[in-house]
Protein backbone atom coordinates (compact mmCIF):
# COMPACT_ATOMS: atom_id res chain seq x y z
CA UNK A 1 0.00 0.00 0.00
CA UNK A 2 1.95 3.03 -1.17
CA UNK A 3 1.41 6.87 0.87
CA UNK A 4 1.06 9.85 -0.43
CA UNK A 5 3.19 12.53 0.87
CA UNK A 6 1.83 15.70 2.13
CA UNK A 7 2.55 18.66 0.44
CA UNK A 8 3.48 20.58 3.41
CA UNK A 9 6.13 18.35 3.91
CA UNK A 10 7.35 18.37 -0.10
CA UNK A 11 7.34 22.37 0.48
CA UNK A 12 9.38 22.18 4.06
CA UNK A 13 12.05 19.84 2.01
CA UNK A 14 12.33 22.10 -0.91
CA UNK A 15 12.75 24.88 1.33
CA UNK A 16 15.76 23.36 3.36
CA UNK A 17 17.31 21.89 0.46
CA UNK A 18 17.17 25.79 -0.91
CA UNK A 19 18.62 27.14 2.15
CA UNK A 20 21.39 24.78 2.44
CA UNK A 21 22.29 25.60 -1.51
CA UNK A 22 22.08 29.14 -0.35
CA UNK A 23 24.32 28.70 2.11
CA UNK A 24 26.49 26.52 0.60
CA UNK A 25 27.27 28.46 -2.57
CA UNK A 26 29.14 31.66 -1.65
CA UNK A 27 31.54 28.88 0.42
CA UNK A 28 32.22 27.07 -3.15
CA UNK A 29 32.50 30.35 -5.12
CA UNK A 30 35.18 31.88 -2.93
CA UNK A 31 36.59 28.15 -3.35
CA UNK A 32 36.34 27.95 -6.78
CA UNK A 33 38.03 31.47 -7.32
CA UNK A 34 40.95 30.87 -5.52
CA UNK A 35 41.78 27.88 -7.15
CA UNK A 36 40.68 28.65 -10.37
CA UNK A 37 42.73 32.17 -10.82
CA UNK A 38 46.38 30.15 -10.16
CA UNK A 39 45.07 27.09 -12.40
CA UNK A 40 44.45 29.80 -15.45
CA UNK A 41 48.06 31.15 -15.08
CA UNK A 42 49.93 28.01 -14.86
CA UNK A 43 47.44 26.68 -17.97
CA UNK A 44 49.02 29.71 -19.95
CA UNK A 45 52.30 29.46 -18.74
CA UNK A 46 53.06 25.40 -19.41
CA UNK A 47 49.65 24.52 -21.94
CA UNK A 48 47.07 22.57 -21.53
CA UNK A 49 48.59 19.18 -22.03
CA UNK A 50 51.15 19.70 -19.56
CA UNK A 51 48.93 20.26 -16.67
CA UNK A 52 48.46 16.39 -15.88
CA UNK A 53 52.18 16.95 -14.77
CA UNK A 54 50.73 19.79 -12.34
CA UNK A 55 47.81 17.24 -10.46
CA UNK A 56 50.55 14.17 -10.13
CA UNK A 57 53.40 16.78 -8.56
CA UNK A 58 52.11 15.97 -4.51
CA UNK A 59 51.52 12.21 -5.35
CA UNK A 60 55.88 12.63 -6.66
CA UNK A 61 56.93 15.15 -3.81
CA UNK A 62 54.82 12.52 -1.33
CA UNK A 63 56.42 9.47 -3.32
CA UNK A 64 59.90 11.03 -3.17
CA UNK A 65 60.09 12.28 0.42
CA UNK A 66 58.74 8.65 1.86
CA UNK A 67 59.93 5.96 -0.98
CA UNK A 68 63.17 7.56 -3.21
CA UNK A 69 64.40 9.69 -0.33
CA UNK A 70 65.01 6.66 2.55
CA UNK A 71 65.91 4.56 -0.47
CA UNK A 72 68.98 6.50 -1.29
CA UNK A 73 69.64 7.12 2.23
CA UNK A 74 69.60 3.23 2.76
CA UNK A 75 72.18 3.36 -0.12
CA UNK A 76 74.30 5.96 1.65
CA UNK A 77 74.60 3.83 4.69
CA UNK A 78 75.38 0.55 2.85
CA UNK A 79 78.53 2.47 2.05
CA UNK A 80 79.73 3.65 5.43
CA UNK A 81 80.67 2.19 8.83
CA UNK A 82 81.34 3.03 12.17
CA UNK A 83 78.21 3.13 14.70
CA UNK A 84 77.40 6.93 14.51
CA UNK A 85 73.65 7.98 13.56
CA UNK A 86 74.23 10.66 10.83
CA UNK A 87 75.47 10.62 7.86
CA UNK A 88 78.29 12.92 7.67
CA UNK A 89 79.77 11.50 11.17
CA UNK A 90 80.06 7.83 9.38
CA UNK A 91 83.36 6.81 7.37
CA UNK A 92 83.28 5.85 3.93
CA UNK A 93 84.12 2.30 3.52
CA UNK A 94 83.08 1.07 0.15
CA UNK A 95 81.48 -1.96 -0.59
CA UNK A 96 83.44 -2.72 2.64
CA UNK A 97 80.06 -4.16 3.95
CA UNK A 98 78.82 -6.06 1.01
CA UNK A 99 82.17 -7.46 1.03
CA UNK A 100 81.46 -8.73 4.74
CA UNK A 101 77.99 -10.15 4.01
CA UNK A 102 78.85 -12.39 1.10
CA UNK A 103 82.14 -13.80 2.15
CA UNK A 104 81.42 -17.26 2.30
CA UNK A 105 83.21 -20.31 1.74
CA UNK A 106 80.04 -22.52 0.60
CA UNK A 107 76.75 -20.39 0.54
CA UNK A 108 74.90 -23.51 1.04
CA UNK A 109 76.51 -23.82 4.65
CA UNK A 110 75.78 -20.76 6.95
CA UNK A 111 78.62 -21.65 9.36
CA UNK A 112 81.18 -21.31 6.92
CA UNK A 113 80.18 -17.68 6.25
CA UNK A 114 81.45 -14.59 8.46
CA UNK A 115 78.16 -13.15 8.89
CA UNK A 116 76.67 -17.00 9.65
CA UNK A 117 73.63 -15.41 10.86
CA UNK A 118 72.38 -13.34 8.05
CA UNK A 119 72.87 -16.38 5.91
CA UNK A 120 70.92 -18.34 8.40
CA UNK A 121 68.30 -15.91 7.86
CA UNK A 122 68.42 -16.43 4.13
CA UNK A 123 68.32 -20.22 4.35
CA UNK A 124 65.05 -19.74 6.57
CA UNK A 125 63.70 -17.61 4.59
CA UNK A 126 63.66 -19.57 1.62
CA UNK A 127 62.78 -22.25 3.02
CA UNK A 128 60.13 -20.43 4.70
CA UNK A 129 58.88 -18.69 1.13
CA UNK A 130 58.93 -22.58 -0.47
CA UNK A 131 56.53 -24.00 1.69
CA UNK A 132 54.44 -20.89 2.46
CA UNK A 133 53.88 -19.42 -0.89
CA UNK A 134 52.95 -22.86 -2.30
CA UNK A 135 50.42 -23.71 0.48
CA UNK A 136 49.18 -20.16 0.27
CA UNK A 137 48.07 -20.59 -3.50
CA UNK A 138 47.07 -24.21 -3.63
CA UNK A 139 44.90 -23.19 -0.28
CA UNK A 140 43.80 -19.90 -1.97
CA UNK A 141 42.78 -21.82 -5.60
CA UNK A 142 40.86 -24.82 -3.87
CA UNK A 143 39.13 -21.84 -1.30
CA UNK A 144 38.31 -20.02 -4.30
CA UNK A 145 36.89 -23.05 -6.61
CA UNK A 146 34.56 -23.94 -3.27
CA UNK A 147 33.26 -20.57 -2.93
CA UNK A 148 32.71 -19.58 -6.50
CA UNK A 149 30.25 -22.77 -6.39
CA UNK A 150 26.72 -22.43 -5.46
CA UNK A 151 27.02 -23.67 -1.68
CA UNK A 152 24.41 -22.70 0.83
CA UNK A 153 25.55 -19.48 3.81
CA UNK A 154 28.37 -18.72 0.88
CA UNK A 155 28.64 -15.20 1.48
CA UNK A 156 28.89 -15.96 5.14
CA UNK A 157 32.10 -18.23 4.32
CA UNK A 158 33.52 -15.95 1.96
CA UNK A 159 33.23 -13.28 5.09
CA UNK A 160 34.72 -16.08 7.25
CA UNK A 161 37.65 -16.48 5.44
CA UNK A 162 38.16 -12.90 4.56
CA UNK A 163 37.97 -12.03 8.21
CA UNK A 164 41.87 -12.99 9.23
CA UNK A 165 43.17 -10.51 6.77
CA UNK A 166 41.80 -7.51 8.65
CA UNK A 167 43.36 -8.23 11.88
CA UNK A 168 46.98 -6.87 12.35
CA UNK A 169 49.87 -9.47 12.03
CA UNK A 170 50.85 -8.82 15.60
CA UNK A 171 47.34 -10.04 17.03
CA UNK A 172 47.45 -12.82 14.36
CA UNK A 173 50.84 -14.04 16.33
CA UNK A 174 49.69 -13.59 19.93
CA UNK A 175 46.70 -15.58 19.37
CA UNK A 176 47.75 -18.64 17.84
CA UNK A 177 50.83 -18.24 20.57
CA UNK A 178 48.58 -18.28 23.22
CA UNK A 179 46.84 -21.41 21.57
CA UNK A 180 50.53 -23.25 21.10
CA UNK A 181 52.39 -21.99 24.12
CA UNK A 182 53.61 -24.96 26.69
CA UNK A 183 50.20 -24.26 28.94
CA UNK A 184 48.04 -22.88 25.52
CA UNK A 185 44.61 -24.53 24.22
CA UNK A 186 46.03 -26.89 21.98
CA UNK A 187 48.36 -28.63 24.61
CA UNK A 188 45.12 -28.52 27.09
CA UNK A 189 43.06 -30.25 24.69
CA UNK A 190 45.73 -32.90 24.05
CA UNK A 191 46.48 -33.60 27.95
CA UNK A 192 42.68 -33.88 28.21
CA UNK A 193 42.45 -36.14 25.72
CA UNK A 194 45.22 -38.14 27.52
CA UNK A 195 48.22 -37.27 25.48
CA UNK A 196 51.18 -35.50 26.14
CA UNK A 197 52.26 -31.84 26.14
CA UNK A 198 54.26 -30.67 22.75
CA UNK A 199 56.77 -28.03 23.03
CA UNK A 200 56.23 -26.13 19.67
CA UNK A 201 58.04 -23.20 20.29
CA UNK A 202 61.49 -25.32 21.52
CA UNK A 203 61.48 -28.12 18.27
CA UNK A 204 62.73 -26.83 15.30
CA UNK A 205 60.56 -28.01 13.00
CA UNK A 206 57.49 -27.46 14.55
CA UNK A 207 58.48 -23.62 15.40
CA UNK A 208 58.86 -23.34 11.22
CA UNK A 209 55.72 -25.16 10.84
CA UNK A 210 53.65 -23.32 12.92
CA UNK A 211 55.39 -20.45 11.13
CA UNK A 212 54.39 -21.14 8.10
CA UNK A 213 50.54 -22.58 8.90
CA UNK A 214 49.93 -19.06 10.93
CA UNK A 215 51.16 -17.17 8.01
CA UNK A 216 48.70 -18.82 5.38
CA UNK A 217 46.18 -18.79 7.89
CA UNK A 218 46.85 -14.93 8.56
CA UNK A 219 46.85 -14.19 4.54
CA UNK A 220 45.11 -16.61 2.48
CA UNK A 221 41.61 -14.55 2.58
CA UNK A 222 43.07 -11.71 0.70
CA UNK A 223 44.91 -14.09 -2.31
CA UNK A 224 41.13 -16.18 -2.27
CA UNK A 225 39.74 -12.58 -3.08
CA UNK A 226 41.90 -12.19 -5.81
CA UNK A 227 41.54 -15.62 -7.23
CA UNK A 228 37.25 -15.43 -6.70
CA UNK A 229 37.23 -12.11 -8.70
CA UNK A 230 39.03 -13.94 -11.53
CA UNK A 231 36.92 -17.05 -11.66
CA UNK A 232 33.64 -14.29 -11.56
CA UNK A 233 35.27 -13.05 -14.05
CA UNK A 234 35.17 -15.67 -16.94
CA UNK A 235 32.27 -15.94 -18.93
CA UNK A 236 29.37 -18.11 -18.22
CA UNK A 237 29.12 -18.96 -21.69
CA UNK A 238 31.69 -21.22 -21.64
CA UNK A 239 30.70 -23.64 -19.01
CA UNK A 240 27.31 -23.51 -20.35
CA UNK A 241 29.04 -25.19 -23.69
CA UNK A 242 31.75 -27.12 -22.46
CA UNK A 243 28.00 -28.48 -20.20
CA UNK A 244 26.69 -29.23 -23.19
CA UNK A 245 29.64 -31.33 -24.59
CA UNK A 246 29.39 -33.38 -21.71
CA UNK A 247 32.74 -32.33 -20.63
CA UNK A 248 34.15 -33.74 -17.32
CA UNK A 249 35.11 -31.11 -14.51
CA UNK A 250 38.94 -31.80 -14.14
CA UNK A 251 39.01 -31.11 -18.34
CA UNK A 252 36.67 -27.96 -17.64
CA UNK A 253 39.38 -27.20 -14.85
CA UNK A 254 42.49 -27.67 -16.91
CA UNK A 255 41.55 -26.27 -20.26
CA UNK A 256 39.25 -23.39 -19.25
CA UNK A 257 39.40 -22.42 -15.48
CA UNK A 258 43.32 -22.41 -14.57
CA UNK A 259 44.07 -21.18 -18.13
CA UNK A 260 42.22 -18.19 -17.70
CA UNK A 261 42.73 -17.84 -14.16
CA UNK A 262 46.62 -17.60 -14.86
CA UNK A 263 46.59 -13.93 -14.84
CA UNK A 264 45.69 -14.01 -11.46
CA UNK A 265 47.56 -16.42 -10.38
CA UNK A 266 50.66 -14.91 -11.57
CA UNK A 267 49.49 -11.24 -9.32
CA UNK A 268 48.53 -14.36 -6.56
CA UNK A 269 52.79 -15.70 -6.38
CA UNK A 270 54.16 -12.15 -7.00
CA UNK A 271 52.10 -10.82 -3.88
CA UNK A 272 52.51 -13.82 -1.81
CA UNK A 273 56.15 -14.24 -3.29
CA UNK A 274 57.05 -10.84 -1.79
CA UNK A 275 55.35 -10.78 1.10
CA UNK A 276 56.97 -14.10 2.25
CA UNK A 277 59.94 -12.59 1.73
CA UNK A 278 59.47 -9.50 3.88
CA UNK A 279 57.91 -11.74 6.84
CA UNK A 280 58.96 -10.19 9.84
CA UNK A 281 55.81 -9.15 12.66
CA UNK A 282 54.44 -12.37 12.92
CA UNK A 283 57.26 -14.79 13.03
CA UNK A 284 58.70 -12.71 15.18
CA UNK A 285 55.81 -11.93 17.91
CA UNK A 286 55.32 -16.19 17.58
CA UNK A 287 58.83 -17.49 17.90
CA UNK A 288 61.29 -14.63 17.69
CA UNK A 289 63.32 -16.40 15.29
CA UNK A 290 63.67 -19.07 17.91
CA UNK A 291 64.49 -21.88 19.36
CA UNK A 292 68.30 -20.62 18.16
CA UNK A 293 68.04 -19.20 15.12
CA UNK A 294 66.01 -22.02 13.51
CA UNK A 295 62.60 -19.03 12.33
CA UNK A 296 64.93 -16.29 12.13
CA UNK A 297 64.20 -14.55 9.01
CA UNK A 298 66.18 -11.77 7.00
CA UNK A 299 64.01 -9.34 7.87
CA UNK A 300 64.50 -9.92 11.23
CA UNK A 301 67.87 -9.80 11.14
CA UNK A 302 68.31 -6.39 9.41
CA UNK A 303 65.96 -5.14 12.56
CA UNK A 304 68.55 -7.10 14.96
CA UNK A 305 71.45 -5.75 13.39
CA UNK A 306 70.51 -2.05 13.23
CA UNK A 307 68.37 -1.48 16.33
CA UNK A 308 68.16 -4.33 18.84
CA UNK A 309 72.01 -5.55 19.05
CA UNK A 310 74.20 -4.37 21.72
CA UNK A 311 76.41 -2.66 18.97
CA UNK A 312 74.15 -1.01 16.09
CA UNK A 313 75.60 -1.32 13.01
CA UNK A 314 73.20 0.58 10.47
CA UNK A 315 76.00 0.24 7.78
CA UNK A 316 75.93 -3.87 7.75
CA UNK A 317 71.13 -3.80 8.40
CA UNK A 318 71.48 -1.31 5.06
CA UNK A 319 73.46 -3.64 3.09
CA UNK A 320 71.71 -6.29 3.83
CA UNK A 321 68.56 -4.41 3.33
CA UNK A 322 69.56 -3.58 -0.20
CA UNK A 323 70.67 -7.26 -1.23
CA UNK A 324 67.34 -7.93 -0.53
CA UNK A 325 65.80 -5.59 -2.51
CA UNK A 326 67.63 -6.42 -5.39
CA UNK A 327 66.83 -9.72 -5.22
CA UNK A 328 62.84 -8.85 -4.76
CA UNK A 329 63.17 -6.50 -7.95
CA UNK A 330 64.42 -9.61 -10.01
CA UNK A 331 62.20 -12.23 -8.88
CA UNK A 332 59.51 -9.52 -10.03
CA UNK A 333 61.21 -8.91 -13.09
CA UNK A 334 61.63 -12.57 -13.83
CA UNK A 335 57.61 -13.29 -12.71
CA UNK A 336 56.83 -10.18 -14.89
CA UNK A 337 58.47 -11.78 -18.09
CA UNK A 338 57.11 -15.50 -17.51
CA UNK A 339 53.97 -14.06 -17.69
CA UNK A 340 54.50 -11.86 -20.86
CA UNK A 341 55.74 -14.60 -22.58
CA UNK A 342 52.68 -16.92 -21.05
CA UNK A 343 49.86 -13.93 -22.79
CA UNK A 344 52.50 -13.95 -26.03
Amino acid sequence: MSTVRPPQADGARRRAAAALRGAVAPVAALAHALVDKPMRWIQTRIGARRMAYVFLLPNFLLFGLFVFLPIAINVVFSVTGGTALFPADRPYVGLGQYEYLLDCGSYLDPNSCREDHFWRGVSNTLRFVAFQVTSMVLFALVTALVLNMKIRARGFFRAVYFFPVLLSPVVVALIWKWILQRDGLLNAALTTMGGEKILFFIDPGWAMFWAVFVSVWAHMGFYTLILLAGLQAIPADLYEAAEMDATPRWRILTRITLPLLWPNMIVVIVLALIKGVQTFDEVFVLTGGGPGTATLMIVQYIYETAFANQVQNFGLAAAASVVLGVVLFALTMLQLLATRRKEA
